[in-house]
């Protein structure tokens, strides 16, 4: 895999940690919410898409594989986090790209995939 990966990769998830160290313990939070959308699950889904989907079919590593996907599941937790729901999920990144191709809108996608916030 190219490191242009394995580094997005790692400073995503470096980002997710600090994110949830500073989440307000006070939900609802929707402003928050759409930040760690844009500037978190998104980008994660969309280095996946950017992958699978680019001049060359990038081949992740397991370990790669397995933090990419971790990575955008901290992502969706707080998101979830900031309408005070708990997840510890466990989603599909390929799922979340192929949502994300359907729908063009990363919150449409958080919202089909965790039900957070209830409609």
């Amino acid at each position: 895999m190219s490191r242009q990966y394995g580094d997005r990769i790692q400073d995503l998830s470096r980002r997710a940690e600090q994110v949830r160290e500073s989440l307000d313990p006070d939900p609802p939070d929707d402003e928050r919410a759409m930040e760690i959308l844009r500037e978190g699950f998104g980008p994660t889904v969309a280095l996946y898409c950017e992958a699978r989907t680019g001049g060359s079919w990038v081949r992740f590593s397991d370990a790669e594989f397995e933090r990419l996907e971790r990575t955008m599941n901290d992502w969706l937790d707080c998101y979830a986090a900031c309408y005070g729901v708990e997840l510890a999920g466990t989603y599909s990144v390929r799922a979340a790209a192929e949502l994300l191709v359907d729908t063009h809108n990363a919150r449409d996608v958080a919202v089909l995939l965790t039900g957070v916030p209830e409609q």
